[in-house]
């Protein structure tokens, strides 16, 4: 056996498992949604549950499943899609494989808008203040690529993530001094920092929908390009990729899906950190798949783990952010420890 057919063969055995890898992806998101809306504190059966969001009979449990459970999930579907798909994206871009979208001072900024909003504008409630976050997380990343592109040197990975981490320190001291100041917007930040689908529907999800479906249709037509990139700069140059062009448009692809996301149901860790990890651990490095994983793994994620939100401390539930972040933190240093982790 060839040198050639040695190195090869990795990559032939990975491309030969990706459609059974996307298959069981697509299997474990169906099963999330149905446990998503039969588990909670009145429970009811899968098949039920199926049968009541069909046909309404006007019982509680219909009340239930169409007023609260199905927007819910629908919320946790897209919101859990875009931090995945942003978490693979901002890796790809700053070539980390640790990299999350908190880097960019995404969730510093929403934050930071949040207390401003309760505190001068009196906003209460997270319909209230979603576009406050949005905005906020959006000039945020704004201001991180301004910074890392300041000065003769382009807005390369490495001075986007020095941009990200110094300005997510200014903007979190900002916030603990606002809500040190204000009762009220710490009552409020409290709440949503933790990270919650709770209370989140039709409303949340029509504000900020839209930024998410347009961040994703930008995300997945710079796949190609960023295929390129990963081979370095030069050699993406050759190919025909406009290096410039391809950073801001991710960075603004970036900024949609993860500013909304955050918006929408706060801060959610470890989603858009380890997803991307482990859909490039089935699927090899080519962001297609990548991505394709990550817009079925990153929802499964986020509502497995309001499920659980649901259950743990019955009948009244914590946060799923907080179970997220429990649940993320062992399996991701498991996955640290197992591999090497190399540049992208």
């Amino acid at each position: 056996m060839t040198s050639a057919t040695l190195t090869a063969t990795p990559t032939t055995r990975i491309a030969g498992v990706r459609p059974a890898v996307l298959l069981a992806a697509a299997g474990a998101l169906v099963l999330a949604v149905l446990l998503s809306l039969s588990v909670g504190s009145n429970p009811v059966p899968v098949g039920q549950a199926w049968s009541l969001l069909l046909h309404p009979d006007g019982t509680q449990a219909a009340v239930v499943l169409r007023e609260l459970r199905l927007p819910r999930t629908v919320v946790g579907l897209v919101v859990g899609a875009a931090l995945g798909l942003g978490g693979a994206l901002m890796q790809s871009l700053t070539r980390n494989p640790l990299a999350d979208p908190g880097i960019l001072g995404v969730n510093a900024g929403a934050g930071l808008a949040v207390v401003l909003a309760v505190a001068v504008f009196g906003a209460l409630g997270v319909g209230s203040y979603v576009w406050f976050a949005f905005v906020g997380a959006a000039a945020a990343a704004v201001g991180v690529y301004a910074l890392g592109g300041t000065g003769r040197q382009a807005a390369t990975p490495v001075r986007l993530a020095l941009a990200g981490v110094a300005l997510s320190a200014a903007l979190g001291g900002l916030t603990q001094t606002v809500i040190l100041a204000d009762q009220q917007a710490f009552n409020e930040f409290r709440f949503w920092v933790g990270g919650s689908l709770e209370g989140r529907g039709w409303a949340v999800l029509a504000a900020t929908g839209p930024f998410i479906a347009l961040g994703a249709i930008v995300a997945l037509a710079l796949a190609p390009a960023l295929n390129a990139l990963a081979l370095g700069e030069e050699t993406g140059r050759a190919l025909g990729v406009r290096v410039t062009r391809t950073r801001t448009l991710a960075m603004v692809a970036v900024t949609l899906l993860c500013g909304a996301a955050t918006a929408a149901v706060g801060p959610i860790s470890f989603v858009g950190l380890a997803v991307p990890f482990l859909a490039r651990a089935l699927v090899g490095s080519d962001q297609r798949w990548v991505f394709a994983v990550c817009l079925l793994l990153g929802p499964t994620w986020l509502l497995l783990a309001d499920v659980v939100a649901r259950v743990v401390v019955a009948p009244h539930e914590v946060q799923c952010g907080i179970v997220a972040a429990l649940a993320g933190a062992p399996f991701f240093v498991a996955l640290v420890r197992r591999r090497k982790v190399a540049a992208l």
